[in-house]
């Protein structure tokens, strides 16, 4: 079993079990500045630097951020933030709900934790265990410049201009200038830069960051600098060459490898795996979960729990029904070839509860030996998602389960992402879960690589890689496919064969208009259909992985895409494409030992809020 690294609050102690290779967390009652010239009160600052990385997924942001107000998916029945998705005018410097400021204090709250221990490393002397020598001390402060630059990449992809503390603080600042975009990502790559030179292969603890992390995240960070063509973001004519580079590196290491079935990805007992790069963990210790276990479960689920044959359950989850699916999103697949699609969505659900299962009637009953006979038993079939559409309700109620085809999808009742579901809750009503969050997994790096290349003008060198993912994506010779294959999809009964060539392109791929692909009436060049495919490909290899907002804001095409294919987003205006500085933050700040300002405070906001 993996050692895992953990920590959740400001410091924590840390002590080994006896059953797990887990390191247990103790909160210190007191801490000092004092605290962070021993050896443990560094570590354990390293470890509180780890813990902010939980956030992401610890509530209604982790969709709210990331996922809503994009074209993959769009509000669901529930929830309260929904004007993230339509863009009205509660998504202002207000921040109802409060996610831009927890993102932003949490952020900074890491940062702050990074800058203390980067500055108090060098000046250990006596170490014993992980900073015992100056190797060892360039490891940890390569892990703690890595958290940093992921920090900052997360703040300024949705912020812009952001304050870039390079000094650690113990007590209350008031003075946070706003850099320039290009001044912040420049850090980015230093951070970045080194995190690569110093950090090793692996780690002993599993969750630590490692070299092919941050070559993952520097080759992103510099596709995301280069992808600028109206932003100004410092952006470079190098950066798609480094972009490539560093994703091929982690590609050519040896270090991963794709799963060979892509459904195996979202088993809860496969959460480590070869192909995960990167990741936010969460132990199995539910002591030590208090309000800090991953809740991204809770939020794309659907209604199930009072549909006949049913109860809620802790396979089956709490269904908060925040998010569901576009019909880009549906579409975007083919749906025959590509095993993605099926492989990414709840269809069926099992029979649960005896006490509710219907019976047949004289009206509905195929023969009339079965009026007053259970409809189907406990673990058979009771709930049955299907893509068919414009199926009669006469048929519908023949059925001997509860069926919903395409037609009967809506606010309620949709297919949910399989990635989320976590079994592992101490009991079914449980909201904090321990499934680990992949941040960053080879796919995605293959992803990355082939957008640098297209962008290059190297198409054939971008298919080559696309086709790595779409031979994982294809149906292998003797696999099953979900019967959906044949009764919605147009394929054979029991067709055991490949589907590999059916979905393998080539560099002429995105010389025409694929009517699948859904492009925009703007992509009239090679080079403009090539990005909006990556985005579709980002869809059909990542969806649901909380990704969606930041891709559309770095390719410059949130706009276009969310009116094209999300109804809702309806108050969407140009200026969206970055977020509100939080007016918390704004209103506390100073200058020159003076409150700002009504004019400063003005400067201090990005444009159109």
């Amino acid at each position: 079993m993996k050692k895992y690294i953990t920590g959740t609050a400001l410091l924590l102690a840390l002590t080994a079990t006896s059953c797990k290779d887990y390191l247990e967390e103790v909160p210190v009652a007191t801490v000092s500045y004092s605290y962070y010239e021993t050896e443990k009160g560094l570590e354990d600052l390293i470890n509180a630097a780890y813990s902010e990385l939980r956030w992401k997924v610890n509530g209604e942001q982790a969709f709210t951020l990331f996922e809503y107000g994009v074209d993959e998916v769009r509000q669901a029945a529930d929830g309260q933030n929904k004007h993230y998705d339509s863009y009205n005018s509660l998504l202002n410097p207000a921040d109802q709900g409060g996610f831009l400021h927890d993102m932003w204090t949490t952020y900074y709250r890491g940062i702050n934790s990074c800058n203390i221990g980067l500055e108090r490393i060098p000046e250990l002397k006596g170490g014993t265990a992980g900073l015992k020598d100056d190797a060892s001390k360039r490891i940890r402060m390569a892990e703690l410049r890595f958290l940093r630059a992921y920090y900052l990449f997360e703040l300024v992809q949705q912020f812009g201009a952001i304050p870039l503390p390079l000094k650690g603080t113990v007590g209350v600042a008031l003075e946070f200038d706003r850099q320039p975009v290009s001044t912040v990502y420049n850090q980015i790559i230093a951070d970045m830069r080194y995190a690569v030179e110093n950090l090793p292969v692996s780690q002993t603890q599993y969750g630590r960051a490692t070299k092919g992390a941050a070559q993952h995240y520097l080759a992103k960070v510099y596709l995301t600098r280069g992808s600028a063509v109206k932003d100004q973001r410092g952006q470079k004519a190098t950066d798609m060459d480094s972009a490539a580079v560093f994703a091929d590196q982690v590609i050519n290491s040896g270090r991963f490898q794709l799963v060979s079935d892509y459904s195996d990805l979202w088993k809860i007992t496969n959460q480590v795996n070869n192909e995960v790069i990167f990741t936010i963990q969460f132990n199995n210790n539910l002591l030590l979960l208090n309000n800090s276990g991953n809740r991204a479960h809770l939020y794309f689920g659907m209604v199930y729990d009072n549909k006949p044959g049913m109860l809620r359950d802790l396979e089956n989850g709490r269904p908060f029904r925040r998010i569901r699916p576009t019909e880009y999103t549906f579409n975007v697949f083919d749906r025959r070839n590509d095993s993605r699609f099926y492989k990414s969505f709840k269809w069926v659900y099992l029979a649960n509860n005896a006490a509710t299962i219907p019976k047949w009637t004289a009206a509905d009953a195929p023969s009339s030996n079965l009026v007053g006979q259970p409809k189907f038993a406990v673990g058979d079939t009771a709930i049955y998602l299907s893509m068919e559409n414009n199926v009669p309700d006469s048929r519908i109620a023949r059925v001997r389960y509860n069926f919903y085809p395409k037609n009967k999808h809506d606010l309620q009742i949709f297919p949910p992402t399989l990635k989320h579901f976590d079994p592992t809750r101490d009991n079914f009503q449980s909201e904090f879960g321990t499934r680990d969050h992949f941040l960053a997994r080879l796919a995605e790096t293959y992803l990355i690589a082939a957008e640098a290349y297209g962008r290059k003008g190297d198409y054939a060198k971008a298919a080559t890689y696309i086709n790595v993912l779409r031979k994982r994506a294809a149906y292998k010779q003797g696999e099953v496919k979900t019967h959906q294959h044949w009764t919605v999809e147009g394929g054979r009964v029991n067709d055991l064969g490949s589907t590999e060539n059916a979905i393998l392109v080539d560099a002429a791929y995105w010389d025409t208009n694929v009517p699948m692909e859904q492009y925009p009436a703007s992509a009239t060049s090679k080079a403009q259909r090539f990005i909006h495919f990556i985005l579709n490909e980002r869809t059909r290899e990542l969806y649901g992985e909380l990704h969606r907002w930041n891709d559309l804001a770095r390719t410059e095409t949130l706009v276009e895409r969310v009116r094209l294919f999300n109804e809702y987003a309806t108050g969407l205006q140009d200026f969206h494409r970055l977020r509100p500085v939080p007016l918390a933050h704004i209103e506390r700040l100073f200058k020159n030992g003076q409150p700002l300002t009504a004019e400063q405070r003005t400067a201090e906001q990005n444009p159109g809020y």
